[in-house]
């Protein structure tokens, strides 16, 4: 884990939580229509979701939301803060500001031109 103190352990936790809220308060604004659909009627509603849901951004925020639970849960077993690729520490400013961040900011920058690179196709 990284070399964090109690004072940046403390923070990182509650900006994990405050994501996590935020984007559970995401989730349920863009699926305000939802109210009042009992179970048994949620599968045909899912079969003709409205037009004004964006069901991209909603499985984008609930992906982040995995996220966020790992990392806390790695917290919790001081596995946090390292990056998944070179195995350095992700500074301490990354994570707070994206706090469910896996990689440093070199690491990032260099999956970030290979995706992009895989994702653009050539003529």
């Amino acid at each position: 884990m990284a070399n964090f103190t109690e004072d940046q352990l403390v923070q990182l936790k509650a900006a994990l939580h405050k994501r996590y809220l935020d984007l559970q308060q995401e989730v349920r604004n863009e699926l305000a229509h939802t109210k009042g659909i009992h179970d048994f009627e949620l599968a045909e509603y899912l079969n003709n979701i409205p037009d004004d849901i964006d069901t991209a951004l909603v499985d984008r925020q609930i992906n982040e939301m995995r996220e966020l639970e790992m990392s806390m849960k790695y917290l919790s077993e001081l596995e946090f803060g390292d990056c998944i690729d070179c195995g350095n520490e992700i500074s301490f400013e990354r994570l707070l500001v994206y706090p469910s961040a896996q990689r440093c900011v070199q690491c990032q920058g260099a999956y970030e031109k290979a995706f992009l690179k895989e994702s653009n196709p050539s003529l």
